[in-house]
């Protein structure tokens, strides 16, 4: 898949993102300071086993917590 992410332009607080025939908003604090319309941008986006896992946990103790007879 050679789909590239272009920043189209923005609107307020987010960035329009092409990806193909795709267009999407993100928001602009999570972009490099320096980006403009017309650059590409590379997502590195991976999975936090630890912090899932600790979300998780506490999930299950506010749930239990909750329905505690």
């Amino acid at each position: 898949m050679n789909e590239m992410c272009i920043i189209d332009r923005f609107e307020g607080d987010y960035a329009v993102i092409e990806y193909g025939r795709v267009t999407f908003n993100f928001p602009r604090t999570l972009l490099p300071k320096d980006s403009k319309e017309g650059d590409v941008i590379k997502f590195d986006v991976r999975i936090d086993d630890k912090e899932t896992s600790k979300r998780s946990q506490k999930m299950k103790r506010l749930a239990d917590e909750l329905f505690r007879e």
